[in-house]
């Protein structure tokens, strides 16, 4: 879905942007504007957040089975 800029202000932020950032194009520079928008916040969340989603996560996948033998798991993967 395409994004129309139809106010002058912010369609000479993108230009601006666009020229200082060299990017290739006002839509380049927006999205690289988004995603830097997009990290900075959620380095907001406190780490203790951000640890608890991952931990979440990692709990899905299950529990750890401590008779995995690695070695034998990518030696079997990479045999021909």
């Amino acid at each position: 879905m395409p994004l129309y800029i139809r106010d002058d202000e912010v369609d000479a932020l993108a230009t601006k942007l666009q020229r200082e950032t060299k990017a290739s194009s006002k839509t380049e520079a927006v999205r690289t504007a988004l995603l830097h928008e997009l990290e900075r916040n959620r380095a907001r969340k406190p780490l203790r957040e951000r640890i608890a989603v991952l931990q979440a996560q990692a709990a899905a996948l299950g529990p750890f089975d401590p008779n995995f033998d690695m070695k034998a798991f990518m030696d079997e993967m990479w045999e021909e």
